[in-house]
């Protein structure tokens, strides 16, 4: 399980108990507040009505069918309420009397007058002084068919003669109980589904933090360029430039490691020809072998400056992070500029160059790294084509990015070498001289383009019925 999964399910773990629990403590509460209302509600009509009927139980005369007809009055009127989108049609309050000892002397429902009472704790705490309330249930295994009773004492200055209850269904609230449910489960909804999102959206920018900076370790591991990640908090940002020093430290030591030695092996050859021949010049030779040791000298001498002027071009890109600045390039300019300056290898050889760049082609980098490049990719394509032959240089939009061909008519790229051709100091030999360069020119093209967010790709291309056509090498750059 990755991580970020381990941290969405471990927050949805946290927000469902939390949810789960305060809805539990609501649904706790939510009922009886409501009932506490209603009995509220209940003690103040009690006491209302227990003002009101006083004088018709001194005399007597609660029991002779006015005070009767009028609840019955009152039981038949439609009140046609709308209480918070909730209709209410009907009324639906029970009232009864008792004398002082308890027994029924009224009953608005006309099935227990004349029972005896004085044990309902309504009646049983109103006849002692003390605030009397009780909840029953008409069916004992159902819940809502519970009713609360609140008992009001009726007396006549301090004596107490009587009680007078009022009893309302507990499923007449109900409604509105259900309703505040619905209302607390929709909201505890809402707010599951609000938290799962945001915890989902910061379960996965951490992830994705931890994956990059884990790729950008995996880059540096394997010698990768990479660029270190910038997000996913200051711990994070910490921990990437961590990463980053210690692979430039890392990179720094096997770097100069690796360029000693791939150094002093390619100047080898170079520095053990200029050594014989300037022994065999220290000697009597005569004059055309001297100007042949001589110019043997010069030559080696200038391979060694071209090495290392390539070299240290190399070294220097390989270190960057990033281009130095990002301006347009055009592209067909670059490549007449390059011609123009090849112009008399291009004539010695009588090579056919048919540039078709459209003029809009334009991409964006350094400059001087960018020339260098094609100037690099067009040397090779001058190198492997031979007298007569052709090479077409194009450029067409691909994805994001201007795709610059060079194609050439030279032979193809062996199959032992297609893999190895961007490796330095690896070079094939040149089909005129037989001699091969520094092989620094790819890798410096590669680096440019990495350097710049492009590829580049050599590939050998075949004619229709199968033969070799030549070669064309395809460096991909962003569109300014």
């Amino acid at each position: 399980m990755n991580l970020g999964l381990k941290l969405f399910l471990g927050y949805f773990l946290i927000v469902g108990i939390g949810v789960y629990f305060s809805l539990n403590i609501l649904g706790d509460e939510l009922k009886p507040a409501f009932r506490q209302a209603a009995e509220e509600t209940l003690i103040d009509s009690a006491n209302l009505l227990a003002v009101l009927v006083r004088d018709d139980v001194l005399n007597g005369s609660i029991a002779d069918g006015r005070f009767q007809s009028r609840l019955e009055e009152y039981a038949r009127r439609v009140p046609a309420a709308r209480i918070w989108g909730i209709v209410k049609n009907s009324l639906d309050h029970r009232i009864y009397i008792t004398d002082a000892q308890g027994i029924v002397i009224f009953d608005s429902s006309g099935q227990d007058q004349g029972q005896d009472y004085s044990r309902w704790n309504d009646v049983y705490l109103t006849l002692r002084g003390q605030y009397g309330a009780r909840t029953t249930r008409i069916d004992p295994n159902e819940e809502r068919s519970s009713v609360m009773y609140v008992a009001a004492p009726i007396r006549d200055g301090a004596r107490l003669i009587g009680t007078l209850t009022v009893a309302k269904p507990s499923a007449s609230v109900q409604p509105y109980v259900d309703r505040a449910e619905a209302k607390l489960h929709r909201a505890a909804a809402i707010l599951v589904l609000v938290s799962l999102t945001v915890g989902w959206l910061f379960s996965w920018s951490l992830a994705r933090s931890i994956q990059r900076l884990a790729a950008y370790a995996r880059a540096a591991a394997e010698g990768r360029r990479g660029i270190a990640p910038k997000g996913g908090g200051p711990e994070l940002r910490a921990l990437a430039e961590a990463v980053e020093t210690m692979r430039d430290r890392l990179e720094g030591r096997d770097y100069v490691e690796r360029y000693v030695h791939t150094l002093t092996h390619e100047m080898k050859s170079p520095l053990a020809a200029i050594s014989g021949a300037a022994e065999l010049l220290q000697g009597t030779l005569p004059e055309p072998q001297r100007e042949r040791f001589a110019a043997l000298v010069a030559s080696e001498a200038g391979r060694l400056q071209r090495l290392v002027e390539r070299l240290l071009a190399l070294a220097t890109v390989e270190q960057r992070r990033e281009p130095l600045e990002r301006r347009p390039v055009a592209l067909r300019r670059v490549v007449e500029e390059l011609l123009a300056s090849r112009a008399p290898l291009i004539a010695r050889k009588a090579l056919r160059i048919e540039p078709t760049i459209p003029e809009q082609a334009s991409v964006l980098g350094e400059p001087f790294l960018l020339i260098q490049a094609i100037g690099n990719l067009l040397d090779n394509a001058l190198e492997f084509t031979p007298p007569g032959g052709r090479i077409d240089i194009a450029a067409d939009i691909d994805g994001g990015c201007w795709r610059l061909t060079v194609f050439n008519t030279g032979s193809a790229i062996p199959d032992y070498a297609h893999d190895r051709l961007f490796e330095r100091f690896y070079s094939l030999p040149r089909p005129d001289t037989g001699q091969k360069s520094t092989g620094l020119g790819l890798a410096f093209v590669r680096e440019v383009a990495q350097l710049h967010g492009g590829t580049i790709r050599v590939d050998n291309r075949s004619n229709p019925d199968g033969s070799t056509a030549g070669v064309v090498a395809g460096l991909r750059l962003p569109v300014a």
